[in-house]
């Protein structure tokens, strides 16, 4: 199988037709080569490329010999221990080169290695662990406390071994692996393992309940690495800056994937810093980077500085870029591409925006829509499932008409990219799954994300299931009401949710808002009426110092749903778009029981 070659990168002259066959030949390789599996490929490319940098930090630096010598030392310690095939491993640990290497060789001799959330502690952090039952569970130094936390609640009992410090309770695996071999292993000490294995456990962000553990399998290893860095046009003269979570599937496996197969390297800051960003970029001399979710809206927000178009970024690459921020994040950095996709760590659907069209998640090539192109189907908020016709089946959407995006379910082993792995927990598995959709005994993999597809074929995401709620018999999407809310001057952030209100159906709207200055209420809500229906307009704003993201920068939205708006209950300060004043006016006691008591028509 032939790595990533020097091809020209796609925002120099290639085309997104380029980029599409370049993923494509990347990708066919895998289910022909069912023996070769990440670790192999580190391996080949170490022969080739043994003094070039590979993994680069303020940490440590690893050449792609020392990273695969070391990563083979933690492969003969997973031997040591008499980790069976299939045998778990949980890894709590910060970003660093060592994360990828520790990974990359338990699951080379057939461990399965399941990547915690730094974020979690007590019961939360029990429920990942307790759900993927681990034999062994490394834990770096900053979170044993955080580990011990979790301890009462745990129903297994892996064997701990602490990474970094002295732990008189913990065995110090940093230490023991300095007197393991880092050869390459010998025949007798493989074992026999192909693409269809599992190799990670990766955990949803639990935004709407406890996080689930996603299966992900060597052959999903391979295809998003060489998926992602046949799109990107990786070369070896490419540094990608990554200040993603490790343990999540973009930051700890796609962003390094991808960069390494190509033969480059990948920069790893142990978190996002707004202020650091463009510093570390330009000091480590880099061509590309990953965002996420609202990391461009940080980096936009952030104070101007004098180096932040001293840079060769080439192309930044990610998930979540916000229409109202596209133009002015290019315009102001300089950034030459953007591609923006749409993916899911389980599977099934994906798209990508290789046009650079702003606001778009994706866009399929009409000869490849056959094979990639999923189809949106029409969905009931109300109900919270997709509608049917008399006949029992689906409606298709028609163009701009807003739906719910599935993806068929194949059992065709070649297409990697099309397979939906699921979760530990097979009925959360079963009940992503869609049956009898277009026809009978057909099975499609519900996405839970809503979108519209425009007349030329180009997608757009429009909210979370979950997030959109009935307002007076219509529809609310959070994410076009926080769009809205964001181009007015002076917002930095808005989480739009809905909240009971007695004597209503459905749920009223309600903003978190993060502001920069005190906000001219009269001129804000002239600019809403401006861009919403009645109905989309939030009923109640929420005046806060910060807003709470998970560690890939999505909006936590559980307690503020919780807690309402109830003045008394929450320290912020609220506000009410009466309509008796026609103005948003701070919501006190008396107010808040007048429309409990709904004396006021809403």
């Amino acid at each position: 199988m032939t790595e990533v070659q020097t091809n020209a990168p796609v925002n120099a002259n290639g085309s997104a037709a380029k980029a599409w066959l370049r993923a494509l030949e990347l990708t066919a390789p895998i289910a022909r080569n069912p023996n070769r599996v990440m670790s192999t490929v580190m391996e080949d490319l170490a022969a080739r490329s043994s003094d070039a940098p590979a993994l680069l930090s303020d940490r440590e630096c690893l050449t792609y010999r020392e990273l695969a010598e070391r990563s083979n030392r933690y492969a003969r310690w997973a031997l040591k221990q008499g980790l069976a095939k299939g045998e778990v491993v949980c890894l709590l640990m910060t970003n660093r080169p060592e994360y990828f290497v520790i990974w990359l060789g338990i699951t080379s001799v057939g461990g399965v290695v399941a990547l915690l959330n730094t974020n979690l502690v007590g019961s939360s952090l029990a429920h990942c662990i307790n759900i993927v039952s681990p034999k062994h569970l490394i834990v770096d130094g900053e979170f044993v406390d955080a580990l011990t936390t979790a301890l009462p609640s745990l129903s297994v009992s892996p064997e701990i071994w602490a990474h970094g410090v002295e732990c008189a309770s913990y065995q110090r695996i940093d230490l023991d692996i300095e007197y393991i071999s880092g050869d390459t292993l010998s025949r007798e000490e493989r074992r026999p393992l192909t693409i269809e294995d599992r190799a990670l456990y990766i955990f949803t962000s639990g935004t709407t309940g406890l996080p689930k553990a996603a299966n992900i399998s060597h052959a999903r290893v391979l295809q998003w690495s060489h998926w992602f860095a046949g799109m990107m046009g990786a070369q070896q003269t490419d540094r990608m800056y990554n200040c993603l979570p490790m343990y999540h599937s973009i930051g700890g496996v796609l962003v390094p994937g991808a960069a390494l197969v190509g033969g480059g390297s990948v920069v790893i800051r142990e978190k996002f810093s707004a202020s650091q960003f463009w510093a570390d970029v330009i000091r480590w001399d880099c061509t590309m980077f990953q965002y996420i979710g609202e990391l461009c809206r940080y980096l936009l927000h952030a104070a101007p500085s004098s180096n932040e178009r001293s840079h060769r970024i080439r192309m930044a690459c990610g998930n979540g870029l916000a229409s109202e921020v596209w133009e002015d994040f290019k315009e102001r950095f300089q950034i030459p591409q953007i591609l923006e996709f749409y993916a899911s760590t389980e599977g099934g659907v994906s798209l990508f925006n290789v046009q650079g069209k702003p606001g778009a998640i994706g866009h399929i090539p009409t000869y490849l829509a056959h094979r990639f192109s999923p189809p949106l189907v029409v969905f009931d908020v109300e109900k919270g499932k997709p509608v049917r016709n008399d006949e029992g089946f689906c409606i298709r959407c028609a163009p701009n008409e807003i739906g719910e995006a599935i993806g068929k379910v194949v059992n065709d082993l070649s297409n990697i990219g099309g397979r939906f792995e699921g979760y530990t927990d097979k009925r959360a598995s079963n009940e992503k799954i869609l049956r009898d959709v277009f026809e009978l005994g057909d099975a499609w993999v519900r996405t839970g994300d809503l979108m519209r597809k425009d007349e030329k074929g180009f997608f757009y995401f429009v909210d979370r299931i979950g997030d959109t709620f009935r307002w007076k018999g219509e529809n609310v999407a959070t994410s076009e009401v926080s769009e809205a809310i964001c181009t007015f001057p002076g917002v930095k952030h808005a989480n739009v949710y809905g909240v009971a209100i007695p004597g209503t159906e459905g749920r009223g709207g309600m903003a978190a808002l993060v502001t920069e200055h005190e906000m001219d209420l009269p001129a804000f809500r002239r600019h809403l009426m401006s861009r919403l229906p009645a109905y989309a307009r939030p009923l109640f704003l929420r005046i806060r110092d910060d807003i709470e993201v998970t560690g890939t920068f999505k909006y936590s939205k559980t307690d503020l749903v919780r807690q309402g708006y109830d003045p008394v209950a929450i320290t912020d300060v609220v506000y009410f778009d009466s309509p008796e004043s026609e103005a948003f006016v701070q919501l006190d006691k008396v107010l808040y029981d007048r429309i409990q008591d709904g004396q006021i028509r809403l």
